[in-house]
């Protein structure tokens, strides 16, 4: 079981990977961890074709790995980065960094 720094009972979000996927899922969160603070610091630099770049990657990657909130979430990202909309950018890394603080993955 892989599980977010911030797991009380009250707020865990349980997501259930195909055991098989128990060697990667670890790196791809902590991937998506990384993520956050590129992209922190692209909207505080004005990069917004890297956030674009990054949210199609989440979209893309976030559902193989059975993580079908990241796919919506990265989806976002780059629908927001696309409009130029850094209020929208900032709910969704905060979304992203929310989701990732209080996942818990179970495999099955």
């Amino acid at each position: 079981m892989t599980t977010g720094p911030n797991r009380n009972a009250d707020n865990i979000i349980t997501v259930r990977v195909d055991q098989g996927l128990e060697e990667i899922v670890p790196g791809f969160l902590e991937n998506r961890r990384r993520d956050v603070q590129i992209l922190e610091a692209a909207l505080q630099n004005s990069n917004l074709a890297q956030i674009e770049i990054i949210g199609h990657r989440m979209r893309g990657d976030g559902g193989g790995y059975g993580f079908d909130a990241i796919s919506m979430i990265g989806a976002a990202l780059e629908q927001a980065a696309a409009r130029e909309d850094r209020s929208a950018i900032r709910r969704h890394v905060d979304e992203l960094i929310d989701f990732l603080a209080r996942v818990t993955v179970v495999y099955q």
